[in-house]
């Protein structure tokens, strides 16, 4: 369960073991500990070992595993790893805990930085650009590595308990200045949104929405103008091409009970699936692009892909 790369030393391997071992132990309190004092000692002493763990030189290369009970999602291209997990209080309510490591250029070395879950008093959540101190706490299920034109976008899906009555899903951009190593979440890379800056989809706490990014048959309309026999002018046709494509797909979800919008509890998903596709450096929305398109759609045989299973997965394209 706790394993290290081979390219650590041995003499950092047996440092990091320890660690891995301690942090493990307090993980283990995190989810039975009977107090909500215990669970967040418990929580904050990980958060600490963590940070020195983190110090140590090589620290970057120990590959850790806790299974599902801490999301541990490394960037391909090795420019930073994020680290979360949450803390249920006896009242239902969660709060995520997480650290960032990442790559300075300036220092050719990597620096640690403790996310502090304030998604209660963020103000306008899908807005605002938020740094490690104002986080909007979720913990992170895949991490998506994205290109354009030289230039590196990575995107996170998160989840979140909330409380008793809600849940709630999040697409989170997550970015660099240049030449820094502190993480920035939330970035308007979604086309025709101007001012979005992160997806959240907040729902019954009884409801399954599905967020994941997986490959996925996708119909895709082409408008033309064409000559027709015996007509003038030409006819506007459409056109449809079915193709796989990388997806983030996710359920849309919306108030069951009419007049209650904002009202979280009573969002459910509305049996309608959307995707954001990635093209020239922006997430852009597909409402009519299904994921699963059913065979009468399609016009030919087809059976949709299987749902792959996130398991903490870091995604490169």
């Amino acid at each position: 369960m706790l394993a290290a790369v081979s390219s650590v030393r041995p003499q950092d391997r047996a440092v990091m073991t320890r660690y891995a071992e301690q942090i493990a132990s307090q993980i283990e309190l995190v989810y039975t500990a009977r107090t909500d004092n215990e669970r967040y000692h418990a929580s904050e002493t990980s958060v600490a070992l963590f940070q020195e763990a983190m110090s140590q030189e090589h620290s970057f290369k120990w590959k850790w595993d806790f299974g599902t009970r801490v999301s541990v999602l490394t960037s391909t291209d090795g420019k930073f790893r994020v680290v979360t997990w949450p803390v249920v209080r006896d009242n239902g309510e969660y709060e995520c805990f997480g650290l960032v490591q990442a790559y300075d250029e300036e220092d050719e070395d990597y620096h640690v930085y403790v996310l502090n879950d304030k998604s209660d008093e963020t103000i306008g959540r899908t807005e605002a650009v938020l740094g490690p101190s104002q986080w909007f706490g979720s913990v992170y299920q895949e991490l998506i590595q994205t290109s354009y034109e030289g230039r590196t976008y990575y995107t996170l899906l998160g989840w979140s308990g909330v409380d008793h009555l809600t849940q709630r899903k999040v697409i989170e951009p997550v970015w660099f200045k240049k030449g820094s190593s502190q993480p920035q979440f939330g970035q308007a890379l979604f086309r025709r949104e101007r001012n979005l800056r992160r997806v959240v989809l907040e729902y019954s706490r009884n409801a399954m929405v599905n967020l994941r990014y997986e490959t996925q048959y996708v119909r895709e309309v082409e408008t033309k103008r064409v000559k027709k026999k015996g007509v003038k002018r030409p006819v506007v046709v459409q056109e449809y091409h079915d193709s796989k494509r990388r997806m983030i797909l996710f359920d849309e979800v919306a108030p069951q009970v009419p007049g209650m919008e904002g009202l979280y509890r009573y969002y459910m998903p509305t049996g309608t699936e959307q995707a954001y596709l990635f093209s020239k450096g922006k997430w852009e929305l597909q409402p009519g692009a299904q994921g699963r398109v059913d065979n009468q759609k399609l016009n030919k045989p087809f059976e949709p892909l299987p749902k792959e299973q996130p398991r903490y997965q870091t995604h490169d394209e």
